[in-house]
Order: structure tokens, then sequence, then C-alpha cells
């Protein structure tokens, strides 16, 4: 049986944002208009801090970063011609100020696209067709650092329902509020091996099975194992469910869901600084991680519903590299978990959190001290709203 780690103080209140027709209301881009716009543009700003670049937004890599002279400043992403952009994700370094204003700007026009308070993480929007968009910090509590800008063509301003089963929740649908509510399973698939997944694999929302034991033996192997940049959507994932899904290098995981945890849903190996990207989807019936972050870079989770384990998201304590690890989490349920994010404080990890609905008692953002292989990493206490754990009590609703 799993053991809470400690009784949660209650909070109320949520997040508001707002916008001229949809702020942060999490909407990520589809499948078919994935890209991200910013890889290949142009990049300035209002002003740079020594040793950062406006081009550090653009250039795919988390672990470079732009950072303003200031507590305020502008950092834009510009193309030769009109291009049609309907969301943003902005990715924080770690390390900086926490923004406590800010905008998003058509710059040709000067019009706001979308505003808020604390700092975003996506941003949708209606449809608009510019040669420059804006990020505009208005105010901070110190220098804030900005380590990707990234711009999709993607995505709409009308949110969707939650989860409720099917493909018209995955990639071409908003993950929206996650519910609770269960997908129905749309056929299944046998497997004896594992699936290599290369590109975008789309499984209609059938459930593949089955692999392992259910335990948390280590050495089970995954159902499927997605190559850098690949993309996995629209599958359930049966019981036994081996080692989950294995991303080799950065990936996508859109709608998924695991019936049963196993060892671990997912487990992110990428060691190129990127990002990767959780959206949509649920999982149930684990003891342990629910998502284990073995590379370094970030791992973004949006929408998703879990129940039912120990930890959302696990920043490995003591695998062979010692890496800094970054997660960014919004929009998410949890129900019947012990901790919603584990990191090492010591290898300056961090978590951004943000619209989080817990039911039952939670520690949300625990710090560990980080140790080499071999060893087990020791717990040294929950976090808020410091230079780790980036999350404020109003972001998180207990019930």
């Amino acid at each position: 049986m799993r053991r809470k780690v400690a009784t949660r103080w209650l909070a109320g209140g949520a997040t508001v944002v707002a916008g001229a027709v949809v702020a942060l209301a999490l909407q990520m881009p589809s499948a078919s208009a994935a890209t991200n716009l910013s890889l290949g543009a142009g990049a300035d700003g209002s002003s740079k801090a020594s040793g950062t670049s406006y081009g550090n937004v653009i250039d795919g890599n988390a672990g470079t970063y732009w950072s303003p002279s200031g507590s305020t400043g502008t950092i834009s992403v510009k193309w030769g011609s009109a291009t049609t952009v309907s969301s943003a994700v902005i990715v924080p370094a770690s390390g900086g100020g926490s923004i406590s204003g800010w905008q998003l700007k058509n710059f040709d026009t000067g019009s706001v696209l979308a505003s808020g308070g604390s700092a975003p993480s996506t941003i949708t929007f209606s449809s608009t067709s510019l040669k420059k968009i804006s990020f505009v910090i208005t105010s901070a509590s110190g220098t804030p650092r900005i380590a990707e800008f990234e711009t999709y063509s993607g995505g709409g301003s009308t949110p969707t329902s939650g989860p409720t089963g099917g493909p018209t929740s995955g990639p071409t649908g908003n993950p929206g509020t996650p519910t609770g509510a269960w997908p129905s399973s749309a056929g299944s698939v046998n497997i004896s091996s594992t699936v290599n997944v290369s590109g975008t694999f789309d499984g209609g929302m059938k459930t593949y099975c089955c692999m392992g034991d259910g335990g948390q033996g280590e050495s089970q192997d995954p159902i499927f194992k997605v190559a850098n940049g690949g993309t996995l959507q629209n599958v359930i994932l049966g019981s036994p469910a081996g080692d989950g899904v294995h991303c080799e290098g950065t990936c996508t995981l859109r709608n998924v869901w695991w019936n049963d945890i196993g060892e671990d849903a997912a487990t992110f190996k990428q060691t190129n600084g990127g990002t990767s990207y959780v959206i949509g989807g649920g999982a149930r019936s684990g003891s342990d991680k629910t998502f284990q972050h073995n590379g370094n870079g970030t791992v973004n989770i949006s929408g998703f519903y879990l129940k039912g384990t120990g930890k959302l998201y696990r920043a490995c304590g003591n695998c062979s590299t010692s890496y800094t690890r970054h997660v960014r989490i919004d929009n998410v349920l949890v129900d019947d978990i012990d901790m919603l994010a584990g990191i090492n404080s010591n290898w300056n990890d961090t978590a951004t959190i943000t619209r989080v609905v817990v039911v039952g008692s939670a520690v949300i953002c625990g710090k560990y001290k980080g140790v080499a292989k071999g060893s087990e990493p020791s717990y040294l206490g929950e976090g808020w709203n410091d230079a780790n754990c980036k999350v404020n009590r109003s972001d998180v609703i207990f019930r």
C-alpha cells in the first residue's frame, strides 16, 4: 500500500489570465500543425542582459536563454513573410526572476493577443497572420530568463470539452480541462514485442497489450519506443504495460492513456536539451512514478488526469548521469497520489506548476538530494514559490 507523504494545506482559487479571446486555456498544436514555427525564424527584442542572445529563444535548446537588461523587456519572433500563428509556448529558464505581468502582442498592428499575471506556459488566441509576434514582460520580481519562445499555427480560440474518449479528443482537439472521464477503447491490438515509433503513430484509440508482469521490475521492455522527434497519439495501453513508453529523445505523447501504470508510464531519455510534451491523456493504478525523467531538458505536462499512484513526475535522482532537469505542469487533475513533482534541488532542477486540482492530499513539489548511481536520494522537504519549486498556493486547489 502506498504511504501518503504529508497532509496538505487547503487553498482555493486558480490563476485567471485576461486575454482578448482566450487566456492560457490549454490548447497545444494539432498533430498536423505541430511544427514549432520559431525554428528557422528570426528574433529581436528591447534589450538583452550580458551573455544572453535573442536567438537563444528560437534555437530549440532549453539550456540557453535570453534575459532583458532589467525586470521588464520584450522578446520577439519574426518572419520574412506573413505567417499564421494561433498559439505560443513560453519556456522559462531556471534562476531568473518570476514574471508577474505580461502581454503577447501582434507587433505589426500593436494589438494585444493575450495578457496575464504569472508566467504563462501555453497561450492560445485567434489565428492571426503576422510577420512579428512579441512577448512583453511588464513586471517581474527580478531579471527573468526565457529559454524558448515557441510558436505554432495549430489550435484555435474555442476550447473543447475535456477528454471523453475517441480520436476527437486527440490530435485535432484541445485536451481541455481534465474531468476524470476515461476513454472507451476502439478495439484491441495484441503485441508480443516493443512497437518502434518514428514520425507520428496514431493508434485510433485502440488498446495495445500486453507486456511485462505489471510490477516494479526495472528490466521490463516498453510497449512503445519513440524515436527522437516522434509523436505517439490516440493510444490506450492495456495491463500489464511493461515499462510503458520510452522516449529515446524529445517526443510528444498526445492523448495517451494508461489503464495500469505498471513500472513507469513513460520514461524520457532525451539528451539534446529540448522539450518533450505530454498533452492530454491520463493514467491510473500505479504504485510509484508516472513520468520518469532520466535525460536532460524539459518535460511539459498539460491537460493530464492521474489517479491512484505515487508521483506524477520524478526527475531521476540516481541515474548514471546527473543532469539538471526541468518540468512544467499545467492544467492537471490528480486524485489519490502522494506527490505531484519530485525534483533534485542540489542539481538545480526546477518545477513550474500552474492550474492544478488535487483530490485528497499530496505534496506538490518535493525536493530531493540527487546522488550517484548505486545510492538512494534523500528527501529534503516540500518547496513553494522558491528557486526550484515555482508554484504559488493560489495555483493549487485541494478538494
